[in-house]
Protein backbone atom coordinates (compact mmCIF):
# COMPACT_ATOMS: atom_id res chain seq x y z
CA UNK A 1 0.00 0.00 0.00
CA UNK A 2 1.04 3.21 -0.62
CA UNK A 3 -0.03 6.24 1.69
CA UNK A 4 0.66 9.57 1.07
CA UNK A 5 -0.81 12.67 2.81
CA UNK A 6 -0.96 16.10 0.13
CA UNK A 7 -0.09 18.84 0.52
CA UNK A 8 -2.64 21.27 2.25
CA UNK A 9 -4.02 24.29 -0.19
CA UNK A 10 -2.98 27.38 0.56
CA UNK A 11 -5.41 29.17 -1.19
CA UNK A 12 -7.76 29.75 2.33
CA UNK A 13 -5.40 29.15 5.31
CA UNK A 14 -4.59 31.96 8.03
CA UNK A 15 -2.26 32.49 10.55
CA UNK A 16 -2.49 31.50 14.16
CA UNK A 17 -1.14 32.97 16.89
CA UNK A 18 1.72 30.74 16.93
CA UNK A 19 2.83 32.16 13.20
CA UNK A 20 1.84 28.68 11.78
CA UNK A 21 -0.05 28.58 8.29
CA UNK A 22 -2.13 26.40 7.51
CA UNK A 23 -4.34 25.30 9.99
CA UNK A 24 -5.20 21.48 10.13
CA UNK A 25 -8.28 20.05 11.19
CA UNK A 26 -6.82 17.54 12.95
CA UNK A 27 -4.83 17.23 16.15
CA UNK A 28 -1.25 16.39 15.57
CA UNK A 29 -0.09 13.53 16.87
CA UNK A 30 2.07 13.33 19.34
CA UNK A 31 1.46 9.93 21.41
CA UNK A 32 4.59 8.99 20.12
CA UNK A 33 4.86 5.46 22.69
CA UNK A 34 1.44 4.56 21.20
CA UNK A 35 2.86 4.06 17.95
CA UNK A 36 3.25 0.23 16.96
CA UNK A 37 3.61 -1.55 13.62
CA UNK A 38 -0.06 -2.48 13.01
CA UNK A 39 -0.90 1.53 12.86
CA UNK A 40 -1.96 3.26 9.86
CA UNK A 41 0.96 5.74 8.44
CA UNK A 42 -2.36 7.63 7.17
CA UNK A 43 -3.39 8.56 10.56
CA UNK A 44 -0.33 10.27 11.83
CA UNK A 45 -0.64 14.17 11.32
CA UNK A 46 3.01 15.57 11.89
CA UNK A 47 2.28 18.93 11.49
CA UNK A 48 3.54 20.10 15.09
CA UNK A 49 3.28 23.74 16.03
CA UNK A 50 5.04 24.98 18.30
CA UNK A 51 2.31 24.77 20.97
CA UNK A 52 1.90 20.83 19.90
CA UNK A 53 5.88 20.13 20.11
CA UNK A 54 7.74 22.72 22.04
CA UNK A 55 11.19 23.45 21.65
CA UNK A 56 12.61 21.76 24.71
CA UNK A 57 10.70 18.62 23.66
CA UNK A 58 12.66 18.63 20.54
CA UNK A 59 15.88 19.40 21.74
CA UNK A 60 15.55 17.24 24.79
CA UNK A 61 18.05 15.97 26.44
CA UNK A 62 21.71 15.05 24.19
CA UNK A 63 19.54 16.72 21.11
CA UNK A 64 21.12 20.21 22.18
CA UNK A 65 24.22 19.67 22.80
CA UNK A 66 25.93 21.34 20.31
CA UNK A 67 23.93 23.44 17.65
CA UNK A 68 23.56 22.18 14.20
CA UNK A 69 21.95 23.25 10.45
CA UNK A 70 20.08 20.78 9.10
CA UNK A 71 18.73 18.66 12.38
CA UNK A 72 15.53 16.85 11.71
CA UNK A 73 13.18 16.38 14.41
CA UNK A 74 13.84 13.38 16.72
CA UNK A 75 10.30 12.47 17.07
CA UNK A 76 10.10 11.76 13.25
CA UNK A 77 13.07 9.05 14.02
CA UNK A 78 11.21 7.52 17.23
CA UNK A 79 8.20 7.23 15.23
CA UNK A 80 9.73 5.03 12.47
CA UNK A 81 11.69 2.80 14.79
CA UNK A 82 7.94 2.13 16.78
CA UNK A 83 6.67 1.12 13.51
CA UNK A 84 9.15 -0.67 11.67
CA UNK A 85 10.86 -2.51 15.12
CA UNK A 86 14.32 -2.69 13.37
CA UNK A 87 17.14 -5.03 14.57
CA UNK A 88 19.88 -2.43 13.84
CA UNK A 89 18.63 0.76 12.26
CA UNK A 90 21.19 2.97 9.97
CA UNK A 91 21.95 6.42 8.99
CA UNK A 92 24.44 6.65 6.31
CA UNK A 93 24.28 10.95 6.77
CA UNK A 94 24.03 11.00 10.65
CA UNK A 95 24.77 14.61 11.00
CA UNK A 96 24.79 15.29 14.56
CA UNK A 97 23.78 11.55 15.46
CA UNK A 98 19.55 12.35 16.13
CA UNK A 99 18.64 8.52 14.76
CA UNK A 100 21.62 7.12 16.66
CA UNK A 101 20.46 8.72 20.03
CA UNK A 102 16.94 8.10 19.54
CA UNK A 103 17.91 3.91 18.35
CA UNK A 104 19.84 4.46 22.26
CA UNK A 105 16.61 5.40 24.32
CA UNK A 106 14.57 2.62 22.20
CA UNK A 107 17.07 -0.42 22.69
CA UNK A 108 17.75 -0.80 18.81
CA UNK A 109 21.30 -0.97 17.93
CA UNK A 110 22.46 1.45 15.22
CA UNK A 111 25.10 2.91 12.78
CA UNK A 112 25.59 6.21 11.66
CA UNK A 113 28.18 7.10 9.02
CA UNK A 114 29.17 11.02 7.93
CA UNK A 115 31.97 12.62 5.83
CA UNK A 116 32.21 14.93 8.49
CA UNK A 117 34.81 13.98 11.18
CA UNK A 118 33.07 16.56 13.21
CA UNK A 119 29.65 15.31 12.71
CA UNK A 120 30.66 12.00 14.18
CA UNK A 121 32.99 13.42 17.27
CA UNK A 122 29.20 15.11 17.79
CA UNK A 123 27.52 11.71 17.44
CA UNK A 124 30.02 9.81 19.73
CA UNK A 125 29.62 12.43 22.27
CA UNK A 126 26.02 12.28 22.32
CA UNK A 127 25.24 8.56 21.92
CA UNK A 128 28.03 7.34 24.28
CA UNK A 129 27.96 5.27 27.90
CA UNK A 130 29.86 7.12 30.51
CA UNK A 131 31.00 6.72 33.89
CA UNK A 132 29.16 9.72 35.25
CA UNK A 133 31.11 10.04 38.13
CA UNK A 134 34.57 10.47 36.25
CA UNK A 135 32.49 12.39 33.83
CA UNK A 136 31.97 15.00 35.99
CA UNK A 137 35.29 15.28 37.35
CA UNK A 138 36.89 15.88 34.46
CA UNK A 139 34.51 18.49 33.23
CA UNK A 140 34.80 20.47 36.35
CA UNK A 141 38.50 20.18 36.64
CA UNK A 142 39.16 21.15 33.35
CA UNK A 143 36.90 23.98 33.47
CA UNK A 144 38.76 24.69 37.14
CA UNK A 145 42.14 24.59 35.12
CA UNK A 146 41.27 27.09 32.55
CA UNK A 147 39.15 29.59 35.12
CA UNK A 148 42.38 29.55 37.36
CA UNK A 149 44.94 29.73 34.92
CA UNK A 150 44.25 31.29 31.65
CA UNK A 151 47.66 32.42 30.58
CA UNK A 152 48.32 28.69 29.54
CA UNK A 153 47.47 29.50 26.74
CA UNK A 154 50.19 32.29 26.26
CA UNK A 155 52.49 28.75 24.96
CA UNK A 156 50.19 28.38 22.22
CA UNK A 157 49.40 31.58 20.89
CA UNK A 158 52.25 31.91 18.47
CA UNK A 159 50.57 28.36 17.26
CA UNK A 160 47.08 30.45 16.75
CA UNK A 161 48.95 33.10 14.96
CA UNK A 162 49.22 30.60 11.96
CA UNK A 163 45.48 31.05 12.22
CA UNK A 164 44.49 33.73 10.63
CA UNK A 165 40.60 32.54 10.84
CA UNK A 166 41.43 32.06 14.86
CA UNK A 167 42.87 35.90 15.07
CA UNK A 168 40.26 37.20 13.05
CA UNK A 169 37.04 35.92 14.64
CA UNK A 170 38.18 35.69 17.99
CA UNK A 171 38.93 38.57 20.18
CA UNK A 172 42.59 38.12 22.03
CA UNK A 173 40.96 37.47 25.43
CA UNK A 174 38.63 35.22 24.46
CA UNK A 175 41.20 33.09 22.30
CA UNK A 176 43.55 33.00 25.07
CA UNK A 177 40.78 31.09 26.94
CA UNK A 178 39.56 29.18 24.19
CA UNK A 179 43.50 27.91 23.71
CA UNK A 180 43.83 27.33 27.61
CA UNK A 181 40.92 25.06 27.81
CA UNK A 182 42.33 23.08 24.64
CA UNK A 183 45.70 22.74 25.97
CA UNK A 184 44.49 20.16 28.88
CA UNK A 185 41.98 18.24 26.26
CA UNK A 186 44.04 15.25 25.95
CA UNK A 187 44.95 14.85 29.52
CA UNK A 188 41.40 13.64 30.15
CA UNK A 189 39.64 10.06 29.21
CA UNK A 190 36.80 11.74 28.00
CA UNK A 191 38.30 14.32 25.60
CA UNK A 192 36.06 14.26 23.07
CA UNK A 193 33.48 15.81 25.42
CA UNK A 194 35.63 18.39 26.33
CA UNK A 195 36.18 18.81 22.75
CA UNK A 196 32.57 19.47 22.10
CA UNK A 197 32.39 21.89 24.95
CA UNK A 198 34.51 23.97 23.49
CA UNK A 199 33.77 23.99 20.18
CA UNK A 200 29.81 25.55 21.52
CA UNK A 201 32.13 27.98 23.07
CA UNK A 202 33.81 29.07 20.36
CA UNK A 203 30.71 29.30 18.31
CA UNK A 204 28.95 31.29 20.70
CA UNK A 205 32.29 33.72 21.61
CA UNK A 206 33.13 34.62 17.94
CA UNK A 207 33.21 37.93 16.93
CA UNK A 208 29.71 38.15 15.63
CA UNK A 209 26.24 39.83 16.15
CA UNK A 210 24.00 37.75 18.25
CA UNK A 211 21.06 37.45 15.94
CA UNK A 212 23.80 35.75 13.49
CA UNK A 213 25.22 33.36 15.02
CA UNK A 214 24.00 31.04 11.88
CA UNK A 215 25.39 32.63 9.26
CA UNK A 216 28.28 34.96 10.46
CA UNK A 217 29.89 36.39 6.91
CA UNK A 218 32.56 38.59 8.30
CA UNK A 219 33.97 39.27 12.12
CA UNK A 220 32.01 41.97 13.74
CA UNK A 221 35.02 44.16 15.77
CA UNK A 222 32.35 46.78 16.58
CA UNK A 223 29.49 47.99 18.46
CA UNK A 224 26.20 47.24 16.13
CA UNK A 225 22.60 47.92 16.40
CA UNK A 226 21.22 44.50 17.57
CA UNK A 227 17.92 43.17 16.35
CA UNK A 228 17.67 40.26 18.65
CA UNK A 229 18.09 42.71 22.14
CA UNK A 230 16.55 46.08 20.41
CA UNK A 231 19.82 47.75 21.64
CA UNK A 232 23.80 48.57 21.08
CA UNK A 233 25.31 46.19 21.46
CA UNK A 234 29.54 44.87 21.74
CA UNK A 235 31.29 41.35 20.27
CA UNK A 236 31.78 39.31 22.91
CA UNK A 237 35.50 39.31 24.38
CA UNK A 238 35.11 36.42 26.31
CA UNK A 239 35.29 32.75 26.23
CA UNK A 240 35.18 31.83 29.58
CA UNK A 241 31.72 32.10 30.76
CA UNK A 242 30.39 30.39 27.81
CA UNK A 243 33.14 27.52 28.61
CA UNK A 244 31.18 27.27 32.24
CA UNK A 245 27.63 27.44 30.77
CA UNK A 246 28.28 24.58 28.57
CA UNK A 247 30.34 22.59 30.48
CA UNK A 248 27.67 22.75 33.20
CA UNK A 249 25.07 22.31 30.38
CA UNK A 250 26.95 19.04 29.21
CA UNK A 251 26.88 17.01 31.65
CA UNK A 252 23.10 17.75 32.72
CA UNK A 253 21.78 16.76 29.42
CA UNK A 254 24.23 13.98 29.62
CA UNK A 255 22.63 12.73 32.81
CA UNK A 256 19.77 12.89 31.54
CA UNK A 257 20.06 10.85 28.39
CA UNK A 258 22.08 8.31 30.71
CA UNK A 259 19.05 7.38 32.48
CA UNK A 260 17.00 6.37 29.41
CA UNK A 261 19.72 4.83 27.33
CA UNK A 262 19.60 1.55 26.57
CA UNK A 263 22.60 -1.47 26.57
CA UNK A 264 22.73 -1.26 22.53
CA UNK A 265 25.72 -1.64 19.94
CA UNK A 266 26.56 1.60 17.88
CA UNK A 267 29.16 1.91 15.29
CA UNK A 268 29.99 5.27 14.09
CA UNK A 269 31.98 5.60 10.88
CA UNK A 270 33.90 8.75 9.23
CA UNK A 271 33.68 7.68 6.00
CA UNK A 272 31.80 8.33 2.91
CA UNK A 273 28.68 7.35 2.37
CA UNK A 274 29.45 6.20 -1.32
CA UNK A 275 32.25 3.82 -0.80
CA UNK A 276 32.19 2.83 2.86
CA UNK A 277 31.24 -0.72 3.86
CA UNK A 278 27.59 -0.81 5.75
CA UNK A 279 27.06 -3.44 8.52
CA UNK A 280 23.96 -5.36 7.74
CA UNK A 281 20.82 -4.05 9.13
CA UNK A 282 17.22 -4.36 8.37
CA UNK A 283 16.34 0.08 8.58
CA UNK A 284 17.39 2.80 7.11
CA UNK A 285 16.41 6.16 8.57
CA UNK A 286 18.16 8.94 7.16
CA UNK A 287 17.66 13.10 6.38
CA UNK A 288 20.23 13.35 3.06
CA UNK A 289 22.08 16.74 2.95
CA UNK A 290 19.46 19.40 0.65
CA UNK A 291 20.80 20.20 -2.71
CA UNK A 292 22.53 23.60 -2.62
CA UNK A 293 21.35 24.70 1.27
CA UNK A 294 23.85 24.19 3.55
CA UNK A 295 27.97 23.96 3.62
CA UNK A 296 28.28 21.34 6.79
CA UNK A 297 32.00 21.87 7.46
CA UNK A 298 31.92 25.71 6.55
CA UNK A 299 29.30 26.10 9.28
CA UNK A 300 31.74 24.26 11.89
CA UNK A 301 34.93 25.83 11.10
CA UNK A 302 35.84 27.43 14.35
CA UNK A 303 35.49 23.72 15.39
CA UNK A 304 38.24 22.61 12.32
CA UNK A 305 40.57 25.13 13.15
CA UNK A 306 40.63 24.90 16.95
CA UNK A 307 40.65 20.77 17.24
CA UNK A 308 42.66 20.22 13.89
CA UNK A 309 40.24 17.88 12.42
CA UNK A 310 40.57 16.66 8.69
CA UNK A 311 38.68 19.50 6.25
CA UNK A 312 36.71 16.97 3.70
CA UNK A 313 34.60 20.06 2.55
CA UNK A 314 35.02 19.07 -1.37
CA UNK A 315 33.46 15.64 -0.58
CA UNK A 316 30.18 16.69 0.94
CA UNK A 317 26.92 15.90 -1.22
CA UNK A 318 25.32 19.13 -3.02
CA UNK A 319 26.87 22.00 -0.35
CA UNK A 320 25.46 25.16 -1.14
CA UNK A 321 28.70 26.75 -2.64
CA UNK A 322 27.70 24.37 -5.57
CA UNK A 323 24.48 26.12 -6.33
CA UNK A 324 21.23 24.64 -7.72
CA UNK A 325 22.63 24.41 -11.76
CA UNK A 326 21.52 21.69 -13.84
CA UNK A 327 25.18 20.55 -13.34
CA UNK A 328 25.02 20.95 -9.22
CA UNK A 329 21.37 19.26 -9.43
CA UNK A 330 22.51 16.41 -12.10
CA UNK A 331 25.65 15.28 -9.54
CA UNK A 332 23.43 15.69 -6.31
CA UNK A 333 21.28 13.01 -8.12
CA UNK A 334 24.12 10.44 -9.25
CA UNK A 335 26.14 11.28 -6.01
CA UNK A 336 22.74 10.18 -3.47
CA UNK A 337 21.85 6.90 -5.75
CA UNK A 338 25.56 6.00 -5.24
CA UNK A 339 25.25 6.43 -1.86
CA UNK A 340 22.02 4.65 -1.28
CA UNK A 341 22.43 1.53 -3.77
CA UNK A 342 25.80 0.89 -1.26
CA UNK A 343 23.22 1.24 1.45
CA UNK A 344 20.90 -0.64 0.12
CA UNK A 345 23.99 -3.68 -0.32
CA UNK A 346 23.75 -4.26 3.60
CA UNK A 347 20.09 -4.05 3.80
CA UNK A 348 18.20 -6.81 4.59
CA UNK A 349 15.64 -8.38 2.32
CA UNK A 350 12.65 -7.21 3.50
CA UNK A 351 14.63 -3.86 4.76
CA UNK A 352 13.18 -0.18 4.39
CA UNK A 353 14.16 3.19 4.06
CA UNK A 354 12.51 5.95 5.08
CA UNK A 355 14.01 9.24 4.21
CA UNK A 356 13.10 11.94 5.06
CA UNK A 357 13.96 15.54 2.67
CA UNK A 358 12.40 18.47 1.23
CA UNK A 359 12.25 17.45 -2.48
CA UNK A 360 10.74 20.55 -3.82
CA UNK A 361 12.54 19.98 -7.06
CA UNK A 362 10.86 16.74 -7.48
CA UNK A 363 14.55 14.92 -7.40
CA UNK A 364 13.76 11.98 -5.37
CA UNK A 365 11.14 9.54 -7.61
CA UNK A 366 14.31 9.13 -9.73
CA UNK A 367 16.87 8.87 -7.24
CA UNK A 368 14.55 5.51 -5.83
CA UNK A 369 14.41 4.61 -9.13
CA UNK A 370 17.65 4.37 -10.15
CA UNK A 371 18.28 2.45 -6.40
CA UNK A 372 15.80 0.20 -7.13
CA UNK A 373 13.43 0.18 -4.41
CA UNK A 374 9.48 0.97 -4.67
CA UNK A 375 7.36 3.31 -2.94
CA UNK A 376 5.44 2.14 -0.12
CA UNK A 377 4.71 5.11 1.31
CA UNK A 378 4.75 9.30 1.41
CA UNK A 379 4.35 11.53 3.95
CA UNK A 380 4.78 15.27 3.53
CA UNK A 381 4.53 17.33 6.56
CA UNK A 382 4.19 21.08 7.01
CA UNK A 383 7.87 22.17 8.64
CA UNK A 384 7.60 25.73 10.25
CA UNK A 385 10.55 26.60 11.90
CA UNK A 386 10.55 29.16 14.52
CA UNK A 387 13.65 30.54 15.79
CA UNK A 388 16.35 32.69 14.52
CA UNK A 389 16.09 33.59 11.37
CA UNK A 390 15.87 30.43 9.29
CA UNK A 391 12.09 31.48 10.23
CA UNK A 392 10.31 30.19 6.81
CA UNK A 393 7.93 27.60 6.55
CA UNK A 394 8.21 24.33 4.00
CA UNK A 395 7.03 20.93 3.34
CA UNK A 396 9.30 18.00 3.86
CA UNK A 397 8.56 14.70 2.25
CA UNK A 398 8.49 11.37 4.63
CA UNK A 399 9.23 8.65 1.77
CA UNK A 400 8.98 5.15 2.90
CA UNK A 401 10.93 2.69 0.50
CA UNK A 402 10.97 -0.96 -0.01
CA UNK A 403 13.45 -3.37 -1.39
CA UNK A 404 12.24 -4.68 -4.83
CA UNK A 405 13.80 -7.97 -4.33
Amino acid sequence: MTAIIESPSSSSDTVDTYGYSPQYPDTPFTEFDAVNPSMDLESLNLNWRERDLPERIRTKHVHRLHPYLGKFVPQLVEIFLRKFEPSTVCDPFCGSGTTLVEAATLGVNAIGCDISEFNTLMTRVKANQYDLELLEFEVQDALNRVLSSPTLALRERKEALYSGYLTSWFAPSALDSLLAYRSSIDDYKYSDVLKVILSRAARSARRTTHFDLDFPKRPQTESYQCYKHSRICKPTEDAAQFIKRYSNDTLRRIREFAAIRKNVALSIITDDARTVQFPRHDLVITSPPYVGLIDYHEQHKYAYELLGLQWKANKEIGPAARGLSLRARTEYVDNIVESFKNVKASLSRNGRMVVIVNDKLGLYDEIRERVGLRLEGRLERHVNRRTGRRAGNFFESVFIWARED
